[in-house]
This record gives C-alpha cells, structure tokens and sequence, in this order.
C-alpha cells in the first residue's frame, strides 16, 4: 500500500507539496480551512482571523521567471512582476494542470497533531480535523506530514505608552485591504518592511502619511539596469554568487550601498540605517522616494508615545491630529496545532534541519514547508523542501545523524547572529542560490556543471551566467523534466514578451570592453574550476 501523507494548507507551499507526493506515488490528502486554495495570495474582501492576506494592490516582488514551479512555468502573456489575482490565477493552473484540488479537503481545520501511539515503530501521527460546513470532528492517520501553513499566522502588536488613550483606529496591516475610507487624513504607518512600504506609497496618495520606522531601511527596486528584473540581475546568478562568496563583506557592503544611493541618497531622504545593506532584510519598493519627494510621505524616527490625538517621536517632534495608526510589524509564526514536544516556536525562533526536519523526532516522517524569509522567491524553495521531504518519507533519500544536522543547524545561526541585526525578524533569512543548492544535493538535482561543460557547454554558460531558475534543477536526477532545457534557453523571450506592445526600430548594440573584460574572467575561473 502507497504511504499516507497529510498536508496541511493549500497555499504556494502546500500545492507543491501535493504534487510533490503524486510524484513519488504517495496518497496525499490536503487540509485547508478555507474554501480556495492560493493562501496568502487568495485576496478576500473581508480579513479573516489567523488567515494572513494581500492587499487588493498587492504586487508580488519577485519576477515570475523567477517564483515559477520549476516543471510549469508562467504563461509568457502574464506580466513581469504579477498583481496578485495573477499569482492566484497561476496557482490555479497549477492545480488543474496537475490535477491536484481532488486531494483537498476545503473547509477543514486541523485542530490537533501528535504522534500515534505506535509513532516509535511506525512513525505515524494522529491528527484531528474539523469540517468548518458541519463542525463534525474526526480523526484520522498519516504515515507523514507536510505542515504548509507559512510563517504568517499571528499578528505581532506592540503597545506603546499611551496607546489605550487614543481616540482614532489603531489597526494591523492585517486588517488593511485598500485605501478606501481612509481619505484625507493623517495616518501615522508603523514598520517600514514590505507591507508598510507598499501601504505608505498607496494611502498617501489620498492622505497624508508619515511611515515610522526604527532602524531605517534599504530600498531596493524591482527593476535593475536597463530594466532587468532584480531578481534576474547577474548579481543574483550562480557566479554573481561565486564572486559575491570571495569579495570581503566591506568591499560587498559598498559596492551595494553606494549604488542604492546613486539611485537616491538614503541619508539625504531620512531612510539610512545604522546597520550595512546585509544586516537586515532589505525593503523593495519601486515608489517610496518619489512620495517622500513630493511631500505626500514624511519619514519619521520610532514611537516613543501615543497621546489622544497624537504621537511623539523619539527624536522630540510630534505630530498632531492624528486620525489612523497602521500597525506594519509583522507576524509571530507558530504552529498552535502541533505538539510542542515534537515543534516549539519561541520568539520566532524554532530548530529544523534546513528549516523543515525537527532534528530529534525518531521517526523523519515530519517535515515543515515554506518556514523561511529568503533574499528571493520562497515558491521555488519550498518546492525543492517539497522534493527531499517526499523522498524522505518513501525511503529513497536518508537524512544525516543527528549530531550532523543539529551542527548544521547551530552553523546557521551563528552565522545569521553575525549577519543581522537582532530581531525577530531575521531568525528564518535564507539567500536563494545556496539554499536551493543545499536542498538540490540532498535530493540529486543539483546540476553538475563540470559534466554539462563537456555534454552542452551552451547550457552550462546559459546556468552560470543567467538567472538561477527553478527550471535548472530540473535537468537532472529524480522527475527531471523534459522540458527544462528549452525552459532555460527560452525565460528571457518569456520574461520580455508582455512589454512588446508596440513595434519599435530595433537599434544594433554595442559589446563593451567591460563585457570582453567580464568574458575573460569567466573563463579563467571555469578553467579552474574544472582543471
């Protein structure tokens, strides 16, 4: 009989996750306590308690060469970087195209997990489930878990002094679906991540907005030179990677710093922060300096107290007339089904084998997906978690003992202490290339480029040099796809196809010195490498 493998959510982890299991011919059933799948990127109108959500505007960050699941790429017709009723829209073709929604269960809320009885010899947990339609409650029993639920669970609220004295809406991004009834006020957005960016830039064309922040932050855009996706940038490729590895983290800190200030002075516009470019995960947004520019944002220091009508800065100022607090400051993630001697969570913080196995269950039959924060696109990744932990619970793939993972857990933070700022912020920060480089060995997908050079040195170059794709660990090993090869060759006519909307004349470039320079020491490394 085919194992049973219960995945919990139907989110961009939890999708992959079921297909994942199709793949190694495992019977997987999917719980998901609403009625659609998508997750995170499944926009409703009203907020729904415990259930994070976009904003109706919501743009997703990465390029969609990029987030793309690494045997289905994105149809070349959706744009760059895709609102968010396309994200949910690839999702969803996804799912048919794989046939996965017959294995979730809608409307159906895990309440409890722990291990069975016989977990010792069998490695198998009992979990309790609500049907949200009928709220009857059963039991049933799986031979894994995939616990696909996201680091974004429990709203994180600070108090500040004051607080309960003020007269106007306090709310958490949570809550926060567009700019409608939110006219012309002053609204005072506190955190300056991601979300408090995107809803600083959007409500302060309506009102005026003043975006408090601790540390300050570094903003980097979507789009790079020439109009290259960031994410697709040569910096972000395997041998930006290469030479990113050997160049001191000084020389690395100023190199990126002063071209974030050629783009606009982070000092000049209030927004420079204590801490160098790597110290704390960076915040992407492609219009917050013109806002502050124009006037319709102002950049203010942390909270030190709330009055009735208004706030004081720690830098003595204060504003008045205040009328809205947004509350920007992340979520606790946890998972308050599980059972905390197998997966505890304390200040965000939890101890997991390349941020899934817990490093002392007797059994490896439970793995977390999508637990992580990474410079890149988390669909890919959690994907790749998807591919070990299947063929960890079919037999085919071994984990190390425990000594080795718990030494390679304790490496990681470590070097996370030393790489960022304390917060609860930065306990779950990967970067994209080694961490699916990491998840690729163990799984035996990782490209082998010394004999790629010598069977198709055209792809080789093509995976060295160009974006890092998902499609790339897709070549070989376990369910490598067909079609990866042409993947590869074809992601930048995919990437550019919806910009051509209008004939232009075609202008004859010019190759550069630097470009012959950059050919050179390509070579001289490869001829290292493998010689």
């Amino acid at each position: 009989m085919a194992k049973r493998v219960a995945v919990i959510g139907a989110g961009a982890s939890g999708l992959t996750a079921i297909k994942c299991c199709l793949d190694e011919k495992l019977e997987v059933v999917c719980f998901e306590r609403t009625d659609d799948i998508g997750g995170l990127w499944n926009y409703t109108e009203e907020a729904r308690e415990g259930q994070a959500c976009v904003m109706k505007s919501t743009v997703i960050n990465s390029s969609k060469e990029m987030m793309a699941y690494s045997d289905f790429p994105i149809p070349k017709r959706y744009s760059v970087f895709m609102h968010n009723t396309y994200v949910k829209k690839y999702f969803q073709l996804y799912a048919e195209n794989f046939d996965l929604l017959k294995h979730i269960r809608f409307n159906s809320e895990v309440l409890c997990v722990k291990q069975a009885s016989d977990f010792a010899d069998t490695g198998r947990w009992q979990i309790e489930v609500q049907d949200l339609v009928n709220k009857m409650k059963t039991t049933e029993y799986f031979d894994g878990l995939l616990i696909c639920t996201g680091h974004h669970a429990e709203m994180q609220i600070p108090t500040f002094q004051g607080q309960e004295k003020f007269k106007g809406q306090i709310l958490h991004s949570h809550d926060y679906k567009d700019m409608k009834g939110y006219e012309n006020k002053r609204i005072v957005i506190i955190g300056i991540g991601n979300s408090g960016g995107d809803m600083a830039v959007e409500l302060s064309r309506v009102s005026k907005v003043f975006l408090s922040t601790r540390r300050g932050a570094w903003v980097l855009n979507r789009v790079a030179n020439k109009g290259i996706p960031l994410d697709m940038h040569l910096a972000f490729s395997r041998f930006g990677s290469a030479i990113a590895d050997v160049i001191p983290i000084s020389l690395k800190e100023m190199l990126v710093e002063n071209a974030l200030n050629n783009r606009f002075d982070h000092e000049r516009f209030a927004l420079k922060p204590q801490h160098s470019f790597f110290g704390q995960h960076p915040t992407l947004n492609d219009d917050l300096p013109n806002r502050i520019v124009c006037g319709a944002v102002t950049i203010k220091p942390n909270v030190r107290c709330i009055t009735e009508t208004g706030i004081e800065f720690d830098d003595g100022t204060f504003e008045e007339n205040i009328e809205v607090i947004v509350l920007a400051t992340g979520y606790i993630f946890g998972f308050p089904f599980m059972d905390k001697s197998v997966i505890d969570v304390k200040n965000n913080r939890v101890e997991l084998f390349k941020y899934m196995f817990p490093p002392e269950l007797e059994k490896p039959t439970c793995a977390v997906i999508g637990c992580i924060q990474p410079l890149g696109s988390i669909m890919p990744i959690s994907e790749m978690q998807c591919r070990l932990a299947t063929q960890v619970f079919k037999g085919i793939t071994k984990l190390p003992t425990r000594g080795e993972m718990w030494f390679d857990i304790k490496k990681k933070e470590v070097a996370m202490a030393k790489r960022y700022v304390a917060s609860q912020r930065h306990t779950i920060q990967v970067d994209f290339v080694p961490i699916m480089d990491e998840l690729a060995e163990l799984v035996g997908c990782k490209p082998d480029f010394k004999e790629l050079f010598k069977t198709d040195p055209k792809l080789a170059w093509k995976c060295l040099t160009g974006p890092c794709t998902p499609y790339q660990f897709r070549l070989m090993g376990r369910h490598k796809w067909p079609g990866a090869r042409d993947a590869i060759f074809t992601q930048w006519d995919r990437t550019f196809y919806p910009l051509k909307t209008r004939p232009v004349m075609v202008t004859t470039k010019q190759k550069s010195l630097f470009r012959y320079f950059f050919i050179l020491l390509f070579v001289v490394i490869i001829w290292s490498l493998l010689f």
